[in-house]
């Protein structure tokens, strides 16, 4: 049995959420994976550029550590940003530029993870003053936690989009079935919903 190494568990689970989100774009158009499908505006590229943003800052700032060490983009959290500019991306920002920020907040995050402990302290400067200071375990447990819930709310925008699921290409993790087993079994859950809300 090999030696337990937190960080590295960590740091595997972090990555594995970041893959299946960077995914989600793939073989799609830039209509689709900008267009929002959630009355709330829920998009794919925006939680590409959205989950780049939080490495960016829990891992950067935090950390002493600041990618923007210049000339922040308007959406950056430092900035005077309208709310939500972070969870789109404009015409002239490509799905290119987009997800080559997130993989450099990869490198930059990955980059404070292997230099410090996981007992290091940290101060968030976007958190209230009383709870500013923090550990990078866990900032590490709370990107985890964003990015594999960004990652549920990818998959099942592209599940919206083409019917595409999954954590990996290949390996959706669904039962076998085919077109008319799910619509059959998406029929029997809206008969089940009804006949629950008749006596509900």
């Amino acid at each position: 049995m090999t030696a337990p190494d937190p960080k590295a568990d960590l740091l595997r689970c972090l990555q594995d959420a970041r893959d299946a989100l960077l995914w989600k774009l793939d073989g799609l158009s830039e209509y689709d994976i900008r267009r929002p499908l959630t009355p709330t505006g829920t998009n794919l590229l925006g939680l590409v550029k959205h989950t780049a943003g939080v490495e960016l800052g829990y891992f950067g700032d935090t950390f002493g550590r600041p990618f923007f060490e210049e000339n922040p983009p308007l959406w950056w959290y430092t900035r005077d940003a309208e709310p939500n500019a972070d969870m789109w991306a404009t015409p002239d920002e490509s799905r290119e530029d987009i997800a080559r920020l997130y993989r450099r907040a990869w490198e930059h995050a990955d980059g404070t993870i292997a230099a410090l402990p996981l007992d290091a302290l940290g101060r968030v400067p976007w958190w209230p003053e009383e709870r500013r200071e923090t550990t990078l375990h866990h900032i590490l447990v709370r990107v985890i936690a964003d990015t594999s819930r960004h990652a549920g709310h990818a998959d099942i925008v592209r599940e919206l989009i083409d019917g595409s699921v999954g954590l990996t290409p290949g390996k959706d993790s669904m039962p076998p079935g085919d077109r008319a087993m799910w619509e059959a079994h998406r029929h029997r859950l809206e008969e089940a919903a009804r006949e629950a809300g008749k006596t509900g």
